[in-house]
């Protein structure tokens, strides 16, 4: 299958060829690594305006922790987190904005409000979110998880971790396009630290030639995860040489969109990255 690497978000029109950088905005007080900085509408869009200062290609812009065992977050207060961020932001910056959310409510007041994709962890698996989806003409990143936030960590099982995740995210490009959902609107997402171990997120790593095999872009997000803690020994707040490193490897394996805290890094390593791949 031919792959492309053009992908269309609302009023963009992203080529992938070069990877690009997805700057993390975590609106909420509990996320993994910055759970709690930026709970404000103010301090929120300023840290994601020194994301796109630093070269930020994409924000991501999530109300509700993905982290395991996270709590749910009710729907008005995930709308209360994130509506008024990305308001803000469609006014100062011309960068596509996502926003991380698997409920369909929050797709829908979120590109109403400005967003241009659409970050679902679920993979558009909810009641009503491949409708939410199809509605309007934003991108949409669909990714594989086994279980939920609450449980996902407890005991992942795989015959085949890289087979298992493509079968899956095969059958969410089928369902995508039977909702109306061109081909050219979507990024896969592998889903790492998602219901995987330490060996699931290296394997996956290492095929991501053959998930990329299913043509559409990917998007990786590696980083600060514990899977780079449990390989170099550190605490949360002390990986970004090892985030760097799972960037690079993401890229040169394929990697269209990577997802990240440490924007500026990220993006100098990634220039090397396309130096060689584009020479």
């Amino acid at each position: 299958m031919q792959i492309s690497n053009q992908f269309i978000c609302g009023k963009y029109q992203l080529d992938l060829t070069r990877p690009h950088v997805m700057g993390i905005v975590n609106v909420t007080p509990d996320s993994f690594s910055d759970g709690g900085r930026y709970t404000s509408t103010e301090l929120a869009v300023s840290h994601a305006l020194q994301l796109v200062a630093e070269g930020a290609d994409v924000l991501d812009i999530g109300g509700e922790s993905t982290r395991p065992n996270a709590t749910p977050v009710g729907l008005e207060e995930e709308l209360e987190r994130v509506i008024p961020v990305i308001e803000r932001l469609g006014r100062e910056v011309d960068v596509p904005l996502s926003i991380d959310t698997y409920k369909p409510q929050v797709m829908r007041e979120a590109v109403k409000a400005g967003a241009a994709i659409i970050n679902d962890i679920r993979g558009l698996q909810e009641p009503g979110a491949l409708q939410a989806a199809a509605e309007g003409n934003a991108g949409v990143c669909v990714m594989h998880m086994q279980g939920t936030p609450q449980t996902m960590q407890q005991d992942p099982v795989y015959q085949d971790v890289v087979q298992e995740v493509k079968a899956f995210l095969l059958q969410r490009l089928q369902a995508c396009a039977a909702a109306g959902i061109p081909a050219e609107r979507i990024v896969l997402d592998p889903g790492f630290g998602f219901g995987k171990r330490t060996a699931h997120n290296i394997a996956l790593l290492n095929g991501l030639p053959d998930i990329l095999a299913l043509g559409r872009p990917l998007l990786v997000g590696l980083s600060r995860k514990s899977v780079l803690g449990q390989i170099v020994g550190s605490d949360v707040d002390q990986r970004l040489h090892a985030s760097l490193a799972a960037s690079v490897i993401s890229a040169m394996k394929g990697g269209r969109i990577v997802r990240v805290h440490d924007v500026k890094a990220t993006v100098d390593a990634l220039k090397v990255v396309d130096a060689v791949i584009n020479a």
